[in-house]
């Protein structure tokens, strides 16, 4: 039996034939089945524009989630189990007429979750249907980023969901959010002293947040090209992480209390104007290069792209939060396409000693170092200086970590996707991990002081070749205060 437990419901997908429903979404639901934490009740209503042999539709899903799933996962009773829950219908989002016959396909009044995995522009065309229907009431409804590409068009997208579906009622999907390692941030600083009597300006130095990508655009250009990396991942994921790390202990473990201690990170926030666009932040575009050992286009040679487009590929900045807790503890971030390796990672550098009295030319490697790892290998790692073993070292020091590597201590535990555990968390009606409305909008308005700040400069972004760790200006950014990335090769 599974320890949590679960409400039947009605799970509707909006666009169930696009990219991201059939690689993340329908996998993720079929691992919630296969470990018993769908309730047996709980129907799955694949929702697309796709007219068409409905059965052909499931077809075509089946495929792509034996493609998806690994192997040594696809149990013929747990995929049985979930394709019987799962029907196909064809229906146009914009016209009213199918969310009626849709209304009566659904069971009784079990509540109704309505996950759109579509362009944000349609979101609020579907809430007015789904309440023309007379469906509102019992509907939870689930978007998914980019709500809007500035703070304007974020508020109007918010807005029109707004009308028909109050706050507690709306998920605002961060994938980030819901990994494991994303997760034990909460429990490491606010279940352990050792950490959080400590986390502040007095032992910390200096915070660093890197979120790599090893590939480029993927046949994303129409997309990427009108967002850009800041707008794309700095704007939701890195910017949650930073709140994560910065925010001061919330009263209790519930939804709104974290989120407020969030939303007081980003209104802490610095802006960064005049000069600090050009020593604070770094904007880079990859030209050709090699990943893996291969040659790969630059930005402007990729197929269908625009040769004169002035779209990052790359962004690293310094944040500075203006607060008690945080002042004179710089935050840099760092995220692009085309670099040397998948990595996500925080990097939490703690302050050296006050007194020094090793040898002075292993003062350098003086310091304390969290290591949260978010991907590819989830787990957390301390690195503690200690002293070389040896009759011959003498008081010589070595750094080495202490360390908790999730898929080595628990072994017999996959971790779950990062899907999974949002999607269990909106049938559960546990808003805990999403986005509330007032954070995307303290976000959005930072972001968009840096992009104006970027178009009234009119500085090209920087080239960098892929495969590297960006241009070398971002380097210089660290350096100027006397640090480096860590672990850059």
């Amino acid at each position: 039996m599974a320890a949590i437990s679960v409400e039947p419901c009605t799970f509707a997908l909006f666009g169930a034939l696009g990219d991201l429903a059939l690689r993340k979404l329908f996998p993720a639901l079929y691992q919630l089945d296969r470990a018993n934490l769908l309730h047996p009740d709980t129907r799955l209503l694949a929702l697309a524009r796709e007219a068409g042999s409905a059965q052909e539709h499931l077809n075509s899903i089946e495929a792509h989630l034996r493609r998806h799933v690994p192997e040594a996962d696809i149990e013929p009773a747990a995929l049985g189990r979930f394709l019987a829950r799962l029907s196909y219908q064809h229906l146009d989002f914009l016209q009213p007429e199918g969310y009626q016959a849709l209304a009566e396909q659904l069971p009784g009044e079990l509540p109704l979750i309505a996950y759109f995995a579509t362009a944000a522009a349609v979101y609020g065309a579907i809430c007015e249907n789904l309440d023309k229907a007379g469906l509102a009431p019992r509907t939870r409804v689930v978007l998914e980023k980019p709500i809007g590409h500035d703070l304007e068009s974020s508020r109007r997208v918010n807005d029109a969901v707004a009308r028909f579906f109050p706050e507690n009622r709306v998920y605002r999907i961060d994938h980030y959010l819901g990994k494991e390692t994303v997760q034990n941030l909460i429990a490491l600083r606010f279940a352990n002293s050792l950490f959080e009597t400590q986390w502040n300006q007095n032992s910390i130095s200096h915070v660093e947040i890197t979120v790599a990508e090893k590939v480029g655009i993927e046949g994303r250009w129409g997309y990427f090209d009108k967002a850009g990396q800041l707008r794309d991942m700095i704007q939701n994921h890195l910017l949650q992480l930073l709140c994560l790390i910065a925010m001061d202990p919330p009263s209790e473990l519930s939804a709104d209390a974290i989120r407020d201690e969030k939303v007081k990170v980003l209104k802490a926030l610095a802006p960064i104007t005049g000069e600090g666009l050009s020593t604070r932040v770094v904007r880079g575009q990859y030209i050709a290069g090699y990943s893996e050992g291969k040659p790969v286009p630059g930005y402007l040679e990729e197929d269908n792209a625009n040769a004169s487009s002035d779209t990052e590929t790359f962004v690293a900045l310094r944040a500075d939060i203006r607060n008690w807790r945080w002042s004179g503890v710089p935050f840099y971030l760092r995220t692009g396409k085309r670099m040397p390796q998948k990595l996500s990672q925080i990097v939490i550098h703690f302050k050296e000693t006050p007194h020094y009295i090793f040898a002075p030319e292993q003062r350098l490697q003086i310091g304390n170092k969290l290591i949260i790892r978010l991907q590819p290998d989830e787990g957390i790692s301390l690195r503690v200086m200690t002293k070389e073993q040896g009759l011959d070292k003498g008081m010589q020091l070595r750094s080495g970590p202490l360390q908790l590597n999730f898929s080595d201590t628990w072994r017999s535990t996959r971790i779950p996707d990062a899907y999974e555990r949002l999607l269990l968390e909106v049938m559960r009606g546990n808003q805990n991990l999403f986005v509330r409305k007032d954070e995307i909008e303290y976000a959005w308005k930072w972001c968009d002081q840096l992009i104006a700040g970027w178009r009234n400069a009119g500085d090209a972004p920087k080239p960098y070749a892929a495969g590297s760790w960006g241009p070398m200006s971002s380097i210089a950014l660290i350096t100027r205060d006397g640090r480096a990335w860590y672990g850059d090769i």
